[in-house]
């Protein structure tokens, strides 16, 4: 199945912690099941204030 990643940063947030909420997998098992680029998304969401954070499995 394809994904379409979302571009705006806001939409792309709030898309990537409902899919790590959802899947219950962490960042780069989610990237590589969606066919996305980790370190585009990890950059994008740097750029707009956002952060990984490992222990919680999402982005803040």
């Amino acid at each position: 199945m394809s994904y379409k990643i979302p571009k705006d940063p806001m939409i792309l947030y709030s898309y990537i912690n409902m899919m790590l909420r959802d899947r219950g997998e962490s960042l780069a098992d989610l990237c590589a099941e969606i066919d996305a680029d980790m370190d585009e998304i990890v950059d994008a969401l740097a750029a707009a204030g956002f952060a990984y954070d490992e222990t919680v499995n999402q982005f803040r």
